[in-house]
């Protein structure tokens, strides 16, 4: 049985140890932010989603660009999680990539040893 492209990206996405370690610290740092905010202050509130986007940084900022000049400046609440979940499917897709890359490569060099 071939494996197609949406299988193959998956896979990368979803089935490797780095791939699911990264999604897993998003996920607790979105719970954390949700729990922190429900229990903050007014103030306090705020700040509790500061994190998610820093743990998505190298592509969140540059998709939540590219989305919000579809919206323009009245974004729903939705889209914020929504940018950040999909900031980590793509960087949990590029770490499966590379450490198929490495693995690749280190296969290589054992056999020409």
């Amino acid at each position: 049985m071939e494996s197609g492209p949406v299988r193959t990206l998956v896979r990368l996405m979803l089935t490797n140890r780095l791939s699911l370690a990264y999604l897993g610290l998003v996920a607790v740092v979105i719970a954390k932010a949700a729990v922190d905010s429900a229990h903050a202050d007014e103030h306090g509130s705020d700040y509790a989603w500061l994190w998610p986007p820093l743990v998505t940084f190298p592509v969140y900022p540059l998709l939540s660009a590219l989305c919000r000049t579809a919206w323009r400046p009245d974004t729903p609440n939705w889209f914020f999680v929504g940018t950040v979940v999909a900031s980590a499917l793509l960087q949990s897709l590029a770490l499966g990539a590379l450490r198929q890359a490495v693995l690749a490569r280190h296969r290589r060099s054992l056999r020409s040893c």
